[in-house]
Formats: structure tokens, sequence, C-alpha cells
């Protein structure tokens, strides 16, 4: 089970990701994980990273796709992976796949931008314990303050419309296209290709895993 969610920030994709790792007894791959690792470590890769970010640039992809294919050959990784945040561009995926990484699925979580604008601006957080609110769907008893210690609630830099706007305008021009793209090689290149399937991100948690679960069900049974 080698997966990867796609989706745009604040669609759902952590607390899924979390729960088909735990289905499957796979792990969870992040790339910033992988990089803080490969420095801690000091291994080669690690070296050039270090390297590399010290001196203010970014890691370049073929890079990336060399930590990937070092994380993946690990024991852990026999049964398969969950890619999280990444790859984030067509270049990525296409370095992945010269790469020889094999992947079984593609998974967008579809969810519209005025829906991810409104979850995201509307959520309020008490900065001591990390409740969470929303002003529309889960409000609290008063206008901004904390039920129980009556706290003032902040709105977090990352929530504020104009900061998700611009986190979504990201998503659309340098990721959104993976969806054609890996579309494309199942058409192209069927034998190779993973298989994509669009889930509707709208509707409880548990709704949401279901259609997930039954996407890739239905595909393992046929």
């Amino acid at each position: 089970m080698r997966l990867i969610l796609l989706g745009p920030p604040g669609a759902g994709k952590g607390t899924q990701a979390k729960f088909l790792c735990e289905r499957y007894g796979i792990p969870q791959i992040s790339t910033g994980d992988m990089l803080r690792t490969a420095i801690r470590e000091g291994s080669e890769l690690g070296q050039k990273v270090e390297a590399v970010m010290n001196a203010g640039e970014l890691v370049s992809d073929d890079l990336i796709v060399s930590l990937v294919r070092e994380r993946i050959a690990q024991d852990d990784c026999a049964n398969g992976f969950l890619f999280d945040g990444f790859p984030r561009t067509i270049a990525q995926a296409e370095a992945t796949r010269e790469a020889g990484v094999r992947l079984d699925h593609v998974i967008e979580i579809a969810v519209d931008e005025e829906e991810i604008v409104s979850r995201l601006s509307g959520r309020r957080v008490h900065p001591g314990s990390g409740r969470v609110y929303h002003i529309e769907h889960q409000p609290p008893r008063e206008v901004d303050i904390d039920d129980e210690s009556g706290e003032p609630l902040i709105q977090r830099d990352d929530d504020r419309e104009e900061t998700v706007r611009d986190r979504l305008r990201v998503y659309r021009d340098q990721t959104r296209p993976l969806v054609d793209y890996y579309q494309q090689m199942a058409s192209d290149s069927p034998a190779e290709a993973p298989v994509y399937h669009r889930v509707e991100g709208i509707g409880s948690v548990e709704e949401i895993r279901a259609r997930i679960l039954a996407a890739l069900e239905d595909t393992q049974q046929a």
C-alpha cells in the first residue's frame, strides 16, 4: 500500500493519513522529517542537505528524491508507505518516477476553495491548551473567550484569510497539477501508473474516511 494524499491545506489530509497508516501498518513519510533526521544523523546525504540549507538555498529535487529512496528502503516500509507533502511539484513527481519509486494509489481529497477559506479563517485557538473552536461550526459560549479558562482566544497567523488564500494559490499553481499528471500517466503507461481516486472532502471525518476506504478496497477487490 504505497500512497500519496493530495488536497488543499485544510482538507483534512493529516487526520486521514494517521488513520490510513494505522490501518495498513505503514509509516507516514514527511520530507521535512526526513531532512531533519538526515542532518541529525550526519549521513552523507544529510551533510549535503545541511550545507544547502545553511547556505539559505532550497534543497534540490534530486537530493530530496535520494532521501526518499533511502527512507523507503528501510524495514518499516516493507508493507508500503504514505507520502506526506511529497511530491509537491511535477518536477518532483518526474524525478521520483525516474528513480524507479513505484506508487499504488493517489487519493485527492477534493474541497472547494471557498469552503477551505471558511474552515480555516473561522478557527480560533486557546493558546494555553490548544483547544480549537470555529466561529460557525463550534463556537465558544462567549465570543472569542475560551469556555474553560475564560481567557481570550486568538486567530493564528496561518488561519488569517489572506494567508489561507495565498496557501491555496501556491497549492493550485504547484501541487494541484499533479492530479492531471497522474491521470495522464495512467492513460500513457497504465502498467506503472498509480490508481487515481477523487474523494469528496465534505462531511464528517468518518464519512470522508469511509469514502477513502471504499475507493482503496474496491480497487483491491477488483
